[in-house]
């Protein structure tokens, strides 16, 4: 076992969802910093992109970096990677957003490439024009998740692409020669829900984009049924769509709308703002309703995700229904909809006298009440 996999050995991803199914590294991460080789300590400040829970970020630093600039889009990321560099007693990494400042004058970034095309090209976007003329970027990722789509989005930016010989089910592309495209990010669509028109805006790694995904719309379709309350909380809100459709129709409400996605908050921000209720949406990037105290929330609106990274696990939605009931004021209700195959009735049932509002072979809409 070499230095480096002993390091990756003890990696954790707490406070993300663990289970045995799940891992804080894959190969992947090792052949992006394998194809980096000794770039990595002669460029010094190298960036991360992608970072899952840190094995990139202290990985880097364990080949010699003098420092690491790192974005992560989930906030459980970070954290992950905050406890297991406090776990290795290792230091030199500072958290970026997804900005110019992140990638100004670097010239090596090391990414893991997402699995969404817009989220890629919003990087390759953003480290084509800010980026040193001389930066190469190493994006790696396993290969069932990667696509010759990818390879003609990066060109777009970069004049030279291409990828590595695949090892362990992995594979690298190499980009380089920014051609300086401009930032085309964030994007915008007009939908019209429940009579009222809605402007969604949408940054790359924004789950379901600027379109309005199928379960948002079915849960969006008893708008009108919802309780009365002053206050209601998106809980894992992506654009925003259902807590800003719900300000729409109701002009007295305010909304809390939070997600662990850094790019999901930066999307509702742009999409209240769009769409004028601004002034009546706060987003807020947590993991699941972390500071709304307990029992205190009368409404609660969700739309939970059914993939951990890129498996399909549950862990994460029983997360949020758990958190939600921890939420709910007495009477208070929940109102999930949920993939009708995953069976989250006895999760709910255990907050509160659970209704079925509607169902079909997709989706189910329920409304739980505590």
């Amino acid at each position: 076992m070499t230095d480096r996999d002993a390091l990756f050995s003890r990696l954790r991803r707490r406070p993300d969802v663990e289970d045995p199914t799940l891992h804080a590294h894959d190969a992947s991460d090792a052949l992006i910093l394998d194809e980096a080789g000794e770039l990595v300590s002669e460029v010094g400040d190298v960036v991360v992109i992608g970072d899952r829970h840190g094995a990139l970020t202290l990985g880097a630093l364990h080949a010699g970096a003098n420092g690491v600039r790192v974005h992560q889009d989930l906030v459980v990321g970070e954290r992950a990677l905050d406890a297991n560099a406090a776990e290795l007693g290792m230091t030199g990494f500072a958290h970026h957003r997804l900005d110019a400042a992140l990638v100004e004058g670097a010239t090596l970034v090391l990414l893991q490439l997402p699995r969404s095309l817009d989220a890629l090209d919003e990087i390759a976007e953003l480290v084509a024009t800010h980026a040193d003329e001389r930066v190469r970027v190493i994006a790696g990722g396993r290969v069932k998740h990667m696509s010759m789509s990818m390879n003609a989005l990066l060109s777009r930016s970069f004049r030279h692409v291409h990828a590595s010989l695949g090892r362990r089910k992995s594979r690298v592309l190499h980009a380089e020669g920014p051609l300086r495209p401009g930032i085309s990010w964030p994007r915008r669509r007009q939908h019209e829900v429940a009579g009222h028109p809605l402007t969604v805006v949408a940054h790359g790694a924004a789950f379901a984009g600027t379109s309005i995904d199928i379960g948002a719309q079915t849960l969006l379709q008893h708008l009108d049924e919802l309780p009365d309350a002053a206050r209601a909380i998106d809980l894992a809100c992506g654009t925003g769509v259902l807590g800003i459709a719900l300000a729409l129709a109701r002009p007295g409400i305010e909304v809390l709308a939070t997600d662990a996605s850094a790019a999901a908050v930066a999307s509702t921000r742009a999409t209240a703002e769009a769409n004028g209720v601004a002034h009546r949406v706060t987003a807020r990037q947590a993991d699941g309703l972390e500071g709304v105290p307990d029992a205190s929330a009368s409404l609660i609106l969700l739309n939970p995700p059914f993939h951990v990274g890129a498996a399909v696990h549950t862990g994460m939605a029983e997360r949020l229904i758990g958190d939600a009931g921890r939420a709910l004021a007495r009477g208070g209700e929940l109102w999930c909809v949920w993939n009708s195959p995953l069976g989250y009735r006895a999760l709910l049932d255990r907050i509160g006298e659970t209704r079925q509002v509607s169902r079909n072979a997709k989706f189910t809409v329920t409304a739980t009440r505590r």
